[in-house]
């Protein structure tokens, strides 16, 4: 069984949580060296900002889960024949 790829996107968005400084987090998800999205954290509002870099749409998110979610999506392999 392969590991989840969910955890360590979970564990980048944690850390974005954890900073305690005032400046907006951002974290850079590629695949394959390509840039698929760029995901905002302000801890004033504890919301993130998703920004898809193929559709250059924004989505906001204020459940952790969901924007691992939206993430994995767009960096996983569009099929995956993997087993």
């Amino acid at each position: 069984m392969k590991p989840s790829q969910l955890i360590p996107i979970i564990r980048r968005l944690d850390a974005m949580r954890e900073d305690q400084s005032d400046e907006v987090q951002v974290r850079r998800f590629e695949r394959n060296g390509q840039e698929k999205c760029i995901v905002r954290y302000d801890n004033k509002s504890n919301m993130f900002e998703l920004e898809d870099r193929t559709t250059e749409q924004t989505y906001e998110f204020d459940n952790i889960d969901y924007v691992a979610v939206e993430i994995l999506e767009l960096v996983q392999p569009a099929t995956s024949t993997e087993e």
